[in-house]
């Protein structure tokens, strides 16, 4: 047992880029967003999307006939706008820029324009559109919502450290209150043009990328991207994107006050009947406790705690993309969460492989070895 050899051994990417890789971030970037807005997605039944919302730890902010606005337990913007629509889908991220005049500079650079926001968002906000053909709006001087009471992390008594005594510890089975938005990950045929563009548009910085096992003189595949906000410390990841066959959404993520109420909070959302994708476990890159739902419109949710700070200092690290790369401990990656558990979605997937092949995009033949490579290691 002594020469066990540890199967995360390698995978962990404090490693850095070799002489000619890609640097992680823009020369000359047009504006440095400093968080994540919101996001936006359309469903036909705003009812079910609410029920689970409020399961999931989310509190309604607006509720219309035709708009639902979901929001954590800190100040800001909403985390989530809801539109009713004839289908389920995503329809592109929103970011927060430092002032009105950066979303100016945007629309000027781009030629799009700026337009007020409509209530009751407030702020002013320009639409842009990524190499992936996805929207992505930038906002500013939006109406801030105030705090609202949240889930206090739990006393802990640790080796050689005693701060709870004659009192138990009873978290009770109740939805996990989400406190704000974290991140986002989107999968592009177009990988690298998407990436710069993210880069130059929005002045985002790198912190890991991940390449197919024995593909890296081809380049990286996916890339976690946190905002650059100088000596401020950021979240490891705001935005991450990959390589696949399709455009599409992977998944978003959401922070709660720690590891006692992400798994108090799945314990009610398992009693309520919905499934659970992956989890409890700690990812490598980005060091989250992490657990994965999957909403009733079949959209990949996250509950997070824990994860890792950046200040701009800190250059991109680089590591093999595997399954069992995904996570320090925990079980598994699931089919369900790999994208590989029959059903619509995987029989959609790999309809979107085919065309990928005949189309001249990022994902060739190669590409798709790597991939395949990736659920086996």
């Amino acid at each position: 047992m002594a020469n066990r050899r540890d199967p995360h051994s390698g995978l962990h990417s404090e490693h850095g880029a070799r002489r000619g890789e890609h640097t992680g971030r823009a020369a000359n970037p047009i504006v440095k967003v400093r968080d994540q807005a919101w996001l936006e997605f359309e469903k036909p039944d705003l009812r079910r999307a609410e029920v689970f919302a409020h399961a999931f730890g989310f509190t309604t902010s607006l509720r219309t006939a035709d708009e639902l606005h979901l929001r954590g337990t800190d100040p800001g913007a909403p985390c989530v706008l809801i539109r009713r629509g004839t289908r389920s889908r995503f329809l592109g991220p929103a970011f927060q820029a430092a002032d009105p005049k950066d979303v100016l500079r945007l629309a000027e650079a781009t030629g799009a324009t700026a337009a007020p926001l409509p209530e009751p968002l407030g702020g002013v906000g320009v639409d842009l559109e990524d190499p992936s053909a996805l929207r992505v709006r930038v906002v500013s001087g939006t109406d801030l919502l105030p705090a609202l009471p949240s889930q206090e992390p739990l006393t802990w008594n640790v080796a050689r450290g005693a701060a709870r005594t004659n009192a138990m510890q009873r978290p009770p089975r109740v939805p996990a209150k989400v406190r704000r938005l974290g991140h986002v990950v989107l999968q592009t045929t177009r990988y690298r043009r998407t990436l710069d563009w993210y880069l130059e548009h929005l002045g985002m910085i790198v912190s890991d990328f991940l390449y197919y096992p024995g593909q890296r003189d081809r380049g990286p595949v996916m890339s976690f991207i946190r905002c650059d906000q100088g000596s401020m410390p950021t979240d490891h990841h705001t935005l991450a994107i990959t390589l696949g066959p399709s455009d599409r959404y992977v998944h978003s993520a959401y922070q709660v006050g720690d590891l006692d109420a992400l798994a108090a909070g799945g314990e009610h959302l398992l009693d309520l009947g919905y499934q659970r994708s992956w989890g409890i476990g700690r990812h490598i890159q980005g060091s989250q406790i992490f657990d994965y739902w999957r909403d009733p419109d079949g959209f990949l949710v996250e509950h997070f705690s824990d994860g890792d700070l950046f200040d701009h200092t800190l250059e991109p690290g680089w590591a093999p993309m595997t399954a069992s790369g995904l996570a320090q401990w925990g079980p598994p990656a699931t089919k369900d969460f790999l994208g590989v558990k029959p059903g619509r979605e995987s029989l959609r997937e790999l309809k979107a492989v085919f065309t990928a092949l005949r189309e001249d995009n990022e994902f060739d033949l190669n590409r798709l070895r790597g991939l395949m490579k990736v659920a086996t290691t």
